[in-house]
């Protein structure tokens, strides 16, 4: 791995300007162009697919929960009277619930159940994992991966994974060595607070992988 002066330096040239702060609203034109102008996302199962597996398309479906006085519930609520009154299989009927909540805005993409916002990023790299993992379980270590960004330990030393209070969430960031000496990076960030942190955070993460990257 790079110096950690060298190493600082170069994370702050990538993600310069990519520093995410937090959100308190969903960025417009960030949702796409639904097919449909009634949709406020898209679902993420096709039209085609969802009603050759159930027998409904998605306008139908929509049409059909917004009916039901029960729908207001929430997730489960409509899961269960999928599957229990109209007999649609539990992959199914959970691919609908999240496609109905998609087009209605009840779940925009990304968001989670509990409301919150998640990114993600993934990457092969020429990295020493052994050094950046003592770097991320080391508050100055921490210092010199994200400059300016002060993270939080929130895992313990022995856990497989490190977590971090990052931003306006909590990262996991997974190591995983390959047989050709390369390592899989991947990080999870959770928690998030609107939609518009899921673009800013991924693309710090991106650039963030590109500069510890000895490749």
């Amino acid at each position: 791995m790079h110096d950690l002066e060298t190493l600082t330096v170069r994370i702050e040239e990538h993600t310069s300007g990519l520093v995410p702060g937090a959100s308190s609203a969903v960025e417009g034109g960030s949702l796409g162009s639904p097919t449909d102008p009634g949709w406020i996302a898209e679902p993420e199962v096709g039209d085609a697919a969802v009603r050759e597996a159930t027998g409904r398309g998605w306008d139908e479906w929509r049409e059909l929960i917004d009916r039901w006085p029960g729908h207001a519930d929430g997730h489960a609520a409509v899961a269960t009277y999928l599957t229990e009154e109209l007999g649609i299989e539990g992959w199914w009927a959970q691919s609908v619930t999240v496609g109905w909540e998609r087009i209605t805005g009840r779940r925009l993409p990304q968001q989670r159940p509990d409301g919150s916002f998640s990114a993600s990023r993934s990457r092969m790299l020429r990295v020493d994992a052994e050094r950046l993992r003592e770097l991320l379980l080391d508050e100055a270590g921490r210092a010199v991966l994200f400059p300016g960004l002060a993270p939080e330990l929130r895992s313990r030393p022995t856990s497989k994974n490190v977590r971090l209070g990052l931003g306006s969430g909590s990262a996991e960031i997974s190591l995983t060595p390959r047989d050709d000496g390369r390592v899989t990076v991947t990080i999870q960030h959770e928690r998030l607070g609107a939609l518009g942190d899921v673009a800013a955070w991924k693309a710090y993460w991106g650039a963030w992988l590109d500069a510890i990257d000895q490749g």
